[in-house]
């Protein structure tokens, strides 16, 4: 390990980049651990000049949202032909698209709440409070309403009551012009990453997700004691076993490679449901991976430098 140089992007221009500048800081000190030589760099005007003249042997993407999981740095390093960790543009793309990546997996057969995608322009033509009923009529409550693109939670609440849905689509709609609402699931929330080895994608244990306030928003997901976690999730072993195959499926079903994390709900029948995956899952101190990857034995630093050995081997 110890000549490999490897690249780690962050920070970037989105709405994570506070979470990503720590995620990158997380996962190079785990890298240098296990023998790689690492650079850190900001995703800037820069990336490019810093690409082709250092010459890394790989890159390993920790960027969140935007450019760093829908295809576009992906797409770059794809025509700079620099091997990379993480899913290649076309995959991004359509898992990046909450929608496409729902309707895909559902047309496979798997579970997944219910839901209708608006544009804002669509509540400004028709009015608002008449699409809002629509919604309602169609969904019943409570709905789930986030961003059709886009992580962290960022925009994304739950609606009990109908009064409550004009003030949170304006929330919604603060995050992106277009908002998925969908059935909300009553569960167990569980987050499950899949990584890619000899034999193929396999999923590590899965996470269990408690959020004291009820709601796994940005400051539950991000601010230490806000959130319980167990790890392994507090399933039987075929439920367990149900939600590992959910996410190994979501993970080839999509064209995904190398890692990815599946979000799902288990319901209080049973039932599985996907609810979105994620190319770039977080690697800060209250991420779920890192967690996933303790219960399973390995360190980040390990699981990441076999992925890394994995992208310059493709090249």
């Amino acid at each position: 390990m110890s000549d490999r140089t490897v690249a780690v992007l962050s920070g970037g221009l989105s709405h994570e980049r506070d979470v990503s500048l720590r995620s990158g800081r997380r996962l190079s000190t785990a890298l240098r651990a296990v023998g790689l030589t690492v650079d850190e760099w900001d995703t800037d005007g820069s990336l490019l000049t810093k690409v082709s003249t250092q010459k890394p042997d790989a890159v390993v993407i920790a960027l969140h949202g935007g450019e760093g999981e829908n295809g576009s740095i992906q797409t770059v390093l794809e025509m700079l032909g620099v091997p990379f960790v993480g899913a290649d543009s076309h995959a991004c793309r359509r898992a990046w698209d909450k929608p496409t990546a729902k309707a895909e997996l559902s047309r496979a057969g798997l579970l997944t709440p219910d839901w209708v995608v608006l544009p804002h322009s669509t509540f400004r033509e028709l009015g608002a409070q008449a699409v809002l009923d629509a919604m309602v009529g169609r969904l019943g409550l409570p709905l789930m309403l986030k961003p059709d693109q886009g992580g962290s939670a960022l925009g994304a609440q739950v609606v009990c009551d109908a009064a409550d849905l004009p003030a949170a689509m304006v929330n919604c709609l603060a995050y992106g012009e277009t908002v998925l609402a969908e059935r909300f699931i009553s569960g167990v929330e569980v987050a499950v990453t899949v990584v890619d080895g000899a034999d193929g994608p396999a999923a590590l244990p899965a996470v269990e997700i408690v959020p004291e306030s009820g709601v796994y928003d940005y400051t539950s997901r991000y601010t230490a004691g806000f959130t319980n976690f167990h790890t392994p999730a507090r399933l039987s072993p075929k439920i367990a076993g149900e939600v590992a195959e959910l996410a190994v499926s979501a993970h080839r079903l999509l064209g995904l490679r190398d890692v990815s994390r599946t979000d799902a709900v288990v319901a209080d029948d049973g039932s599985i449901y996907f609810l979105e995956v994620n190319v770039s899952p977080g690697l800060t101190e209250t991420s779920l991976l890192p967690m996933a990857s303790e219960a399973d034995g390995r360190s980040l630093g390990e699981i990441y430098a076999e992925l890394v050995d994995r992208a310059i081997a493709r090249s």
